[in-house]
């Protein structure tokens, strides 16, 4: 399913197709994009584990019916999925429980990072969260992470500096973005 759309991408829910599960694979199982999810818990060590990751990113988000979730940042004029873009409830500090805190990410392969498209496709899904009447949303990023708050910065948000309110108390740089009047 397409939930939003820009001049340069298709924002959709990942697929069980060869190629989606392939790219989450080859995005999931680098070190050097995910040591700055979680300090690279979570990363994947077996192809199998790709049609899990979505399973589990279905089962997770699917009581949303689309408003939030992680999906596919399909560029248009490429073959493949760039990343992830991600808007979901916050998980407070025992790193589970959701919060009414909204967070925007992004996850991107780095093949396909420095050309705008965590920047283009946070913008749209802000949009639409914002369009719901969300007052804030938050972009949550590990110390360090540059490239990441550099989005953040570009779209708009606010720096708050290091907060431990969710993901289980970790020291987080935190941006916010408040509805626009």
């Amino acid at each position: 399913m397409t939930i939003a759309t820009t001049e340069r991408l298709v924002l959709r829910d990942w697929t069980e197709s060869p190629e989606d599960l392939a790219r989450i694979y080859d995005i999931y199982s680098r070190e050097e994009v995910m040591r700055w999810l979680g300090g690279g818990a979570g990363r994947m060590t077996d192809p199998a584990q790709a049609r899990e990751r979505v399973d589990r990113w279905r089962e997770r988000y699917g009581p949303y019916a689309g408003r939030w979730g992680i999906w596919a940042i399909a560029p248009r004029d490429a073959d493949r999925v760039a990343g992830s873009v991600l808007l979901k409830p916050l998980p407070g500090r025992d790193g589970v429980t959701p919060t009414d805190d909204i967070e925007v990410g992004w996850h991107l392969h780095p093949d396909s990072q420095g050309h705008g498209y965590a920047t283009e496709a946070a913008r749209a899904v802000l949009a639409r969260e914002f369009a719901t009447g969300t007052p804030q949303v938050y972009a949550v990023v590990m110390a360090g992470n540059e490239p990441s708050m550099a989005v953040a910065r570009r779209l708009g948000m606010t720096h708050l500096g290091v907060r431990t309110d969710w993901y289980g108390g970790a020291e987080l740089e935190t941006f916010v973005l408040r509805r626009p009047a």
